[in-house]
């Protein structure tokens, strides 16, 4: 144990001192590394499917996404919510009550992960149909789904997992707990899919394997703990301190809970208006399953920038140094503003090279995929504004405005969007939605920070 570090939390965080932009950089850098590497995982495992299975198993994976995307709601909000307030505890210098919220959410992210695997086992095809599934794809998500949910526990634990290791002020840490698996998994994937021709149900084992493996690595780090010890008898769930994790973790559950919603109903418009148009329904879902995997890598920025911020937020919000608070937020925001510009760049300039990445198709198939990542991602620039947000009010403490902003951009504007565009325009309805949403959502967001900002200055002039 370093005791070193544990008598540093009484005398001064560097957290409350130390320069914003090396803070930043120190905690976001691995954050984004990690979360790079696992997009470059689930590409790489899109790539795969799609060169040995074809089209069928890339619009298969995009279908069973959505309770991927659940799962990681339930990790979101149990990692953040606990990494949330052991950081505004130990801010306070309330070391007992951060032990107990590490205990109760430890044991939440188990019981969590546990419920999923066995809903999802329990109700799999209706699941399936559900999320846009067509005759011809749902024996290939069927078969991936089913045994992928076995992972879910090892996903959600090491997910959150990971949130708290970084809180703990191990960020090097909690990146290799997610680059150790996902490398493992690539290779895995090369080893089933190709090596052993096992198709579809290849990529599904080297996905578990390597969540296995994370889990395992995130669990070994709670020996050393770096703030204080970890002690079994920590276990449990106290109602109270649940209560408090989950609300304060409820925003960024609610982001991900109406981003599955959203791919859901994108799914089934494109199922359906598809069908009237000449690209038919299956290479639109095809296509917005490669999409939402090259959003991935966008999201590690603007998540990874955001998740970095979290300990340095909560800290100096509980500490009540309200311009570092307003400063974090500025200098992530503006980076991750640059790196939405380069992404607009790519996907306006390479969208078919960038598809032929994951496998061939014929022409219609080449036609919708540059036509959906102009249109559909054509607000990607924007895009780092709502997650931004959505960590910074969660980070100090605000959970009615996290909730806000969560709802806005994918269930305020986008689903009614989604539903009402196509009625008019088709399937081009169903693509325009998304570049308007951005806009609305990222108005609403910077209006609610100007706000906060001003309460803040108030607050610190009161103080003085």
């Amino acid at each position: 144990m370093n005791q070193t570090i544990k008598d540093g939390n009484a005398q001064g965080n560097p957290l409350g001192f130390a320069p914003i932009p090396g803070l930043i950089r120190r905690f976001a850098i691995p954050s984004i590394i990690g979360m790079l590497v696992m997009a470059a995982y689930n590409i790489t495992d899109q790539i795969f499917i799609g060169r040995v299975v074809g089209m069928y198993g890339n619009a298969a994976t995009n279908v069973a996404f959505p309770v991927v995307t659940l799962t990681t709601a339930f990790s979101q909000m149990v990692g953040i919510g606990t990494a949330s307030n052991f950081n505004i505890n130990m801010g306070a210098k309330q070391e007992e009550e951060a032990k107990k919220f590490v205990g109760t959410g430890l044991t939440l992210m188990a019981s969590f992960g546990i419920f999923i695997m066995l809903f999802v086992l329990a109700f799999k095809t209706p699941i399936l149909w559900l999320c846009g599934a067509t005759e011809n794809v749902f024996p290939y998500a069927s078969t991936y789904l089913g045994i992928t949910a076995f992972g879910f526990p090892f996903l959600l634990m090491g997910n959150a997992m990971s949130m708290l290791i970084r809180a703990d002020g191990s960020p090097k840490y909690s990146m290799a707990c997610n680059i150790v698996g996902a490398i493992l998994n690539v290779c895995l994937d090369a080893l089933f899919m190709f090596g052993f021709d096992w198709g579809i149900k290849g990529a599904a084992f080297a996905t578990i394997t390597g969540q296995i493996i994370s889990f395992v690595i995130g669990i070994l780090y709670f020996r050393n703990f770096k703030t204080f010890d970890i002690h079994l008898n920590m276990l449990g769930i106290r109602v109270e301190y649940a209560i408090t994790i989950i609300k304060l973790g409820t925003s960024n559950f609610i982001n991900h809970i109406i981003m599955m919603l959203v791919n859901i109903v994108l799914n089934n418009m494109l199922r359906k208006y598809g069908a009237l148009s000449v690209y038919g329904s299956d290479i639109p879902l095809a296509v917005s399953g490669i999409a939402a995997k090259l959003n991935s890598v966008l999201a590690s920025f603007a998540v990874g920038l955001a998740q970095g911020c979290q300990p340095i937020l909560g800290f100096n919000m509980g500490a009540k140094n309200y311009e570092r608070v307003k400063k974090t937020y500025k200098t992530a925001l503006s980076t991750a503003l640059c790196i939405g510009l380069v992404a607009f760049a790519a996907f306006q300039i390479f969208p078919r090279q960038i598809t032929s990445i994951f496998g061939s198709g014929e022409e219609l198939y080449y036609e919708f995929a540059a036509k959906y990542l102009r249109i559909y991602m054509m607000m990607v620039i924007i895009y780092s504004v709502q997650p931004m947000t959505v960590n910074y009010f969660t980070g100090i403490g605000d959970v009615r405005q996290g909730i806000i902003i969560s709802l806005s951009r994918q269930g305020f504007f986008l689903i009614p969007l989604l539903i009402i565009m196509p009625i008019f325009f088709g399937l081009n309805g169903v693509l325009y939605a998304a570049p308007i949403a951005d806009v609305l959502a990222c108005v609403l967001a910077l209006s609610l920070i100007a706000r906060n900002f001003n309460h803040l200055d108030r607050m610190r002039e009161e103080n003085v």
